[in-house]
């Protein structure tokens, strides 16, 4: 090289510096070695006056003006990226850590990235370690140039998994919020330890959780934590409590419980934070039995529970009504010097209250005042209607009267609660005074509170203070129509026909209106009463609301008139029965009238009455209204009239099993279930029958028996002993041989018994007829309409 040029190589620097020992590498870094080894090649050949180039150990340097500063041993070249060191003289000057570190960071720094940085790094005086890369990259603040660094480094055969610089990278980028970097270097810190490039770095991995856990990056931090469970991976206490706490956070308790579960497994140790969390957390979600093994385990370690600990455990049982571990746990909280918290008070009297220990919550409630903590408004609320349901109106009353001295107004349920448990258990001025508190405050009361405090005023037969009680219920805007029947219901009921009439009074002049159902009770409470007159209205305003008086109805009526001896009560009687206008009414009028009027025979004209009768439907009442008509008709001497109806009756089998025939054995007739009138007639017509049986058809049967029952027995009895009859009385039955009764029926008497032509109806028939029929009461058996029967076919047995 020319003089000049190493003359203007040369004029920006201190040559002199270059003798210094520690400046050698300050020459590597102002001169490329390529400079250096011109420089040196250049002096050797100008040495030897222009012979073959060759290093030589003797140096040269110039200053500018060309003139010799220094000759002797210099600094000589090295191979780059192969050396560690720098030759000066005869010796080897190895690079120190700390100019290694300053030489990449100054190279990075510059470059910061890009294949102009790593061709700067491939060229480097020295090979670096992992250690110098680290220590780099811990100057290196930017994000950008420390990846690259770090990316270049894996590609040189030196590099080495550092767990330290992976928990560097990972903790930049979590600096600067770049969790995709961390996710996407995590994923090649996995994919290089199962490529086999070493043992997976468990720093680095419980780093990379407890960042994205803190940042709350669920999923991602979940995937992780598999990749590295599945890789064998140790993982610490403090990274399971963070993804505990994350999921816990997010509302995942059934993910933590399977963290700590897997924490169980592995024996990684529970740490005082792990505790804190996983004990509320266990005994919120209802797994009391494992939040108390932690809970145990806790204090067997030395730690100490907190307050949250305890509030979670007394909470959680006395919820799931594991009452005395709920006590148990907070009296050893006070043990530990804590005090109950009004929360705690709160959830404890409301955990006692709902499993019906009132004392106990009572017990707690005095507790929490000492302690001076003033219960709120919903605690009042819940005392009260809890003592006051279960009948304990006193002490409910006594917290009613502190919750108002508290300032608090009572809400209408409570009202309401002790409202309607004073009118259950019949305390009037109790609950009226309530109910007059109650509407002073503003307050409304509700449907059942009306409604209880109405059936209490019933019971009392306060009918006036009822009464403003509805029309006050009207006024608020709630209907009443229903209400102020269910009142005259239980006037009915309890059989104050007098009030019932006042109280539909009432409900007329006030507008209120009832159902047929209840006009028909009470119409029928005022017939059992004899109030006839009141009685008559009650029908005409069912039957002109388009209801229909049934035959039940219709028959219960005429067995009044039946019992009845007062003339006018009978025209009463005879004018309901006329306002019912039911087709039996006009049947018995045509009954009663002349063939010339009626124009049919008397059997005709029962025939077709009863053919209008729907069976299926009237079946029961049809039974009841002819036990009843007979009765009347033979009260009345229509004997004819009464065996047309008998006949007629059983022609459409209502009393499908009354006569039987067995053969040549026995005959029998049954009146059991037949009124005194229905069984005479019964008795005559049937030994008519079995009469001309006997006599014109030679049939004559072993005995014939006549059950009647202990209430007609005595009754058929004397009828038949008018007449001599041989018929015995056993029990329930009248019993005869056949061929006694045959030679009976042979005697004149008997026959003109049998035809109706009895000499003396007064003596044999009527006379007998008035003690059978008391008029102080109807007989029930016979008056109450029967329960409906469900129709069959006639037994096998040939049936008359």
């Amino acid at each position: 090289m020319p003089y000049n040029s190493l003359q203007a190589m040369l004029t920006t620097h201190d040559i002199i510096s270059i003798l210094d020992m520690d400046a050698s590498f300050s020459l590597i870094t102002l001169f490329s070695f390529e400079n250096s080894r011109l420089l040196a090649k250049t002096t050797a050949a100008a040495c030897s006056g222009g012979a073959a180039a060759e290093w030589t150990e003797d140096i040269i340097y110039l200053d500018e003006a060309g003139g010799v500063i220094y000759s002797g041993k210099g600094i000589r070249s090295v191979e780059p990226g192969l050396d560690d060191h720098v030759l000066v003289g005869g010796l080897k000057k190895p690079f120190s850590n700390a100019n290694a570190v300053a030489k990449i960071v100054e190279i990075v720094k510059r470059w910061k990235w890009g294949p102009e940085m790593e061709t700067h790094l491939d060229k480097l005086h020295f090979v670096p370690t992992m250690s110098h890369v680290h220590e780099a990259l811990k100057e290196i603040g930017e994000i950008d140039a420390s990846l690259s660094l770090f990316r270049w480094a894996k590609r040189q055969s030196w590099y080495a998994p550092n767990d330290e610089t992976y928990v560097l990278l990972f903790d930049r980028f979590n600096t600067v919020g770049d969790f995709e970097s961390i996710q996407s270097l995590f994923d090649e810190m996995i994919k290089e330890s199962s490529n086999g490039g070493g043992v997976l770095n468990s720093s680095a991995c419980n780093r990379v959780i407890q960042h994205l856990s803190r940042a709350e990056k669920l999923e991602v931090a979940f995937c992780c934590f598999k990749k590295i469970r599945d890789s064998n991976c140790k993982i610490d206490t403090q990274t399971y409590s963070s993804l505990i706490n994350l999921f816990l956070n997010k509302g995942l308790p059934y993910k933590a419980f399977e963290i700590y579960e897997t924490m169980e497994q592995v024996g990684c140790p529970l740490d005082e934070s792990t505790y804190e969390m996983m004990i509320p957390s266990l005994a919120k979600s209802g797994r009391l039995d494992a939040a108390s093994k932690l809970f145990q385990e806790m204090k067997e370690k030395g730690f100490r529970p907190t307050f949250p600990v305890f509030s979670s455990l007394v909470d959680s049982m006395g919820k799931a009504g594991r009452l005395d571990m709920s006590m148990k746990v907070y009296m050893e909280m006070q043990g530990f010097g804590m005090k109950p918290s009004a929360t705690m008070y709160v959830s404890l009297i409301e955990s006692f209250v709902k499993a019906g220990k009132l004392d106990s919550a009572l017990k707690l409630w005095d507790e929490m005042k000492k302690a001076g903590f003033r219960p709120n408004y919903g605690l009042h609320t819940m005392i009260i209607e809890s003592h006051a349901k279960s009948g304990k109106l006193d002490v409910a009353m006594s917290v009613f009267s502190d919750m108002e001295k508290a300032g608090f107004l009572p809400t209408p349920s409570t009202y309401s609660c002790l409202l309607e448990m004073h009118a259950s258990s019949g305390q009037v001025d109790s609950a009226m005074k309530l109910y007059n508190s109650m509407t002073n405050a503003g307050l409304r009361p509700g449907l059942s509170t009306y409604i209880a405090l109405l059936t209490v005023l019933a019971n009392k037969k306060l009918v006036d203070v009822a009464a403003k009680v509805l029309l006050e219920m009207k006024a608020v805007g709630y209907s009443v129509d229903v209400s102020a029947s269910d009142v005259l219901m239980i006037y009915l009921k309890d059989g104050s026909v007098d009030l019932a009439l006042r109280w539909l009074r009432f409900m007329g002049a006030s507008g209120f209106r009832t159902n047929n159902f209840i006009i028909r009770q009470l119409f029928e409470s005022c017939m059992r009463n004899g109030l006839y007159e009141s009685a008559k209205p009650l029908l005409d305003t069912y039957v002109n609301s388009a209801a229909k008086v049934d035959l039940i109805l219709y028959t219960s009526i005429l067995a009044y008139l039946v019992r009845c001896q007062e003339e006018e009560n009978e025209r009463h009687l005879m004018s309901i029965l006329s306002a019912t206008k039911h087709k039996a009414h006009a049947f018995m009028c045509g009954l009663f009238t002349g063939p010339d009027q009626r124009k049919k025979p008397v059997l005709t004209f029962v025939r077709e009455f009863f053919q209008e009768v729907d069976y299926e439907l009237e079946e029961g009442a049809a039974r009841y209204f002819v036990n009843v008509l007979l009765n009347y008709l033979v009260l009345m001497g229509q004997i004819n009239r009464a065996r047309c109806v008998w006949k007629v009756a059983y022609e459409n089998k209502l009393f499908p099993k009354a006569i039987v025939f067995d053969q040549h054995i026995a005959w029998s007739l049954d009146v059991r279930n037949l009124s005194v009138g229905a069984a005479l007639i019964a008795v005559v017509h049937t030994l008519h029958r079995f009469r001309k049986r006997m006599l014109y058809y030679g049939v004559v049967p072993r005995r014939i028996k006549l059950v009647t029952g202990p209430t007609l027995k005595i009754v058929i009895a004397q009828v038949l002993s008018s007449v001599q009859s041989p018929f015995e009385v056993s029990k329930v039955v009248l019993r005869a041989p056949g061929d006694s009764v045959l030679e009976w029926f042979k005697k004149p008497i008997v026959q003109q018994f049998l035809l109706n032509e009895i000499p003396s109806r007064s003596n044999i028939l009527m006379h007998k007829l008035d003690t059978l029929f008391p008029s102080s009461a109807p007989e029930v058996r016979y008056l109450s309409p029967p329960k409906p029967l469900v129709g069959g076919k006639a037994c096998e047995t040939k049936i008359l």
